[in-house]
């Protein structure tokens, strides 16, 4: 996903477009719709690659019903019909490497949710295009076209069932991509809805293209892209062993750590010296480890942290006895530096807790984990953490380029939020800045500052 745009989508009222990069830092105050912007972007996600129905309950985004989400145009409680949202991408190799292509979906009122009711994939002039839309009697419509006219399925609902694809969201994109590779010809539901006679193979042939852009990129292999809660489950003293599936809130780490520990003595080696090398830099701790009370994978275990002293190693301490910031920072540097990581993170406010330096050390991972195979988009209030990217970008330090990092900053207007796209120089400065961004770190400062002086700090 290179660029995100949402229209009629809860404090968005007016159609906003935001560029994404290898790493997107979401900036501003509460409250501005940037946890709402992250969940679009897992919608739009499980819809284009997952080919699933998004749900906007889901963990760790509660946005509601569908008269919760949608844009409220005035004051006397009149909502938008429908919300719309659609990304850029690109895709391709050899001459149609960065080919642009662009995914648009429609969501409306069924019963009380928000569900997609007409999604176009489409090249980036939008010339060659396929479209699938529910219409009012429940059945689903699919069209296409190129330069040369527009085509559509008079029975598409009786094409997917002989064919098989009645269980994807999508069934269109699958079913085009064989009409564009054998002969559409025996399909009699075909009409021209321009005119323009039967497609010939040269119009299939673009239609191919464009149903690959989607289902031969990275993310349709199924994967998940990976959410994370604000605030991250709470150390125990001694875990149990436990099935270590993926949480927002990352319960499963200690297990997923403990797997790796009596399973792949390799992979718990370099994934424990990954986490080490943070937890140094960083200044919240030396050493990880597991410990546990049995022979076997089947008993209990701690996991335990050690901090090196100027002269002797301290002893291990169990995680519920250091510090609140390490137990919430965990989850979030573990799931960026396993081994199967997502292609996407989608990250809130991960400096929770943290002190100023752990903050910047957070932002010089970050920079050396984003690349154009593994994005980040982070929500964040810390100016520490932006400093250090920064700097880092500047320095050389990682391999991200100026134009590899994108901040948004979420601006309250009257009615809805602006969102505006900054970018960075070579030297680290942040280009088309509104003063408002400047006032609200300098606000953020004095408050911070403000509150210690008043709690004796």
């Amino acid at each position: 996903m290179d660029q995100i745009t949402l229209k009629n989508f809860r404090c968005f009222r007016e159609r906003q477009t935001a560029r994404l990069a290898p790493l997107t830092l979401l900036v501003g105050e509460n409250s501005t719709g940037k946890t709402s912007f992250m969940a679009m972007i897992r919608a739009l996600w499980d819809i284009a690659y997952r080919h699933r129905v998004p749900d906007f309950k889901e963990d760790p985004y509660e946005l509601g019903s569908f008269d919760e989400i949608v844009h409220h145009r005035r004051s006397r409680g009149r909502r938008a019909k429908t919300f719309e949202a659609w990304f850029s991408f690109q895709h391709g190799s050899g001459r149609s490497k960065n080919r642009p292509y662009r995914f648009w979906v429609t969501f409306e009122k069924i019963g009380t949710a928000p569900l997609p009711v007409k999604w176009r994939l489409s090249n980036g002039d939008d010339d060659v295009w396929i479209e699938q839309s529910r219409q009012d009697n429940a059945k689903w419509q699919l069209g296409f076209g190129t330069p040369k006219g527009s085509w559509r399925f008079e029975d598409f609902v009786g094409l997917a069932l002989r064919t098989g694809d009645t269980e994807q969201l999508m069934p269109g994109l699958l079913f085009m991509l064989g009409v564009s590779r054998g002969d559409f010809r025996e399909y009699r539901d075909l009409v021209s809805a321009s005119g323009a006679g039967e497609p010939e193979d040269s119009d299939l042939k673009l239609i191919e293209q464009v149903c690959r852009s989607v289902l031969f990129s990275p993310g349709f292999s199924g994967e998940q892209l990976f959410a994370s809660a604000p605030v991250r489950s709470k150390p125990h003293r001694t875990y149990d062993p436990a099935r270590s599936l993926r949480d927002p809130e990352g319960e499963y780490i200690p297990m997923y750590l403990a797997d790796i520990y009596f399973q792949d003595s390799e992979r718990w080696k370099m994934l424990k010296n990954a986490i080490e090398e943070f937890g140094k830099g960083a200044g919240l701790f030396d050493e990880i480890s597991v410990k546990p009370f049995g022979k076997t994978a089947s008993g209990p275990f701690q996991v335990q942290i050690r901090i090196f002293g100027r002269r002797d190693k301290e002893p291990r301490r169990n995680l519920i006895d250091v510090g609140y910031g390490v137990s919430q920072v965990l989850p979030v540097i573990t799931e960026l530096l396993r081994g199967d990581a997502p292609p996407m993170f989608l990250l809130q406010q991960p400096e929770v807790h943290l002190h100023p330096s752990a903050q910047a050390a957070l932002g010089s991972l970050f920079c050396q984990i984003a690349s154009h195979k593994r994005r980040l988009v982070v929500e964040t209030h810390s100016d520490h953490m932006l400093k250090r990217i920064r700097m880092d970008v500047r320095d050389g330090k990682a391999a991200l380029k100026p134009e590899d990092v994108s901040i948004l900053f979420f601006e309250r207007g009257d009615l809805d939020v602006r969102i505006h796209s900054l970018r960075l120089d070579r030297e680290g400065n942040v280009l088309d800045a509104p003063d408002s961004y400047g006032r609200f770190f300098l606000e953020e400062t004095a408050r911070s500052l403000w509150s210690k002086s008043e709690s004796g700090g």
